[in-house]
Formats: structure tokens, sequence, C-alpha cells
């Protein structure tokens, strides 16, 4: 059974259809209007080996704001529905990845109860044109709306544009992990019988 959802979301601020396959290749086809996140949409698809396709556009006559979290929203939703009642999977992902001078740690539980924490210093306020401040609302919409644990440390680094690559790229290898299929356990991963 294909582990796929579509999610369209419309408000008076955005419209967002994100597609998902969570057993994909890491194809993907981004179009938010804001080139970093399709950057780091593009990336986590890649090494989190999901097919994804975003179509975003919203108020960036305002700011990156309201796209950036609804982007994150849709995509916490499309992978809770995507997994249906999660039976079989790993349920737990966690990696350190290197970027450059930066490492960060990304760590998940999709055991249904929303919760985020992040430790990370931007040395910049932007990233280019993108506010460094949109990773952690990215994340925490991601969060509430996969419901899921999850906590990002960036243990160090210099450049912005390096940190935030690195908690996309180890949030894709944390995902990754956390969806695969457990070989040894093929009902829901928790005692109390359901996720």
């Amino acid at each position: 059974m294909p582990r796929t959802a579509t999610i369209e979301r419309k408000t008076a601020e955005t419209a967002i259809r994100l597609e998902i396959n969570l057993d994909g290749s890491g194809k993907s086809q981004i179009a938010t209007g804001i080139g970093f996140l399709d950057h780091m949409l593009t990336l986590l698809a890649k090494h989190g080996a999901i097919d994804l396709v975003v179509q975003a556009t919203g108020d960036l006559h305002v700011d990156q704001h309201h796209t950036v979290e609804d982007v994150g929203i849709c995509l916490g939703l499309a992978m809770r529905q995507a997994l249906g009642d999660k039976a079989g999977i790993c349920r737990y992902g966690h990696f350190t990845l290197p970027m450059d001078e930066t490492l960060a740690t990304f760590a998940v539980d999709l055991g249904g109860r929303p919760y985020f924490a992040i430790d990370a210093k931007f040395p910049t306020a932007k990233i280019g044109e993108f506010d460094s401040e949109l990773v952690a609302d990215f994340w925490q919409a991601f969060a509430t709306n996969v419901l899921g644990n999850v906590h990002i440390l960036v243990h160090y680094g210099r450049n912005s544009h390096h940190i935030a690559e690195g908690i996309f790229k180890a949030a894709a290898r944390a995902l990754r992990a956390a969806v695969e299929a457990d070989p040894r356990m093929r009902d829901v991963p928790s005692t109390k019988g359901m996720l």
C-alpha cells in the first residue's frame, strides 16, 4: 500500500498544494516563491528519500512568515496522513550531521504527541532574503501537525546558511529513519497499542 498523501490548504494568506510519497527516491518539484525555502525542501526530499511536490503562493508582499509556516503545517499533515496508523514503522529517528563548520542534531518521535524544542543560534538575522528565525517556525509548525516530538540542537556553527542546511539535512535523515519499516515489528510501535 503506497504511503502517499496530498494536502491542499487555502487561507486568506496562502494557497498550498503539497504531495508526498514516503517511499520515494528523493525527487522533488518545489515552488514556494521563496528561494531559500525551495532549496531546503529540495534537499529534505533528496536526503530523506521522499518524493515531494510543493506549490505555494503567499502574501510575500507582507513577509515570508505565513508561507514558511503554512508549508510546515502542510508537510506535517501530509506525513501524518501518509503514515496512517503507523503500524510497522520505526517511530524514532535521530541524526547528527556535519555541514562544513556546523554540527546539527535532529531527533524525532512520531508518537502522536506534539512537542518542539530548539537550541540553535544563527549569527545573522537573515540568510539572503530569508529570516533565520523562520527555520524554527517551520519545524514548530511541522511538529504540531505531524503530532510528533521534534528536538533540534546545533552544537556549533559559524555560517547561518550552513546551520539551516545542517538542520534540514539532519531532519531528512532522522525522518527517513523514523518512517522506515521495522523488520522486527509489524504492529504499532507502542505499548498502548495505538499512536
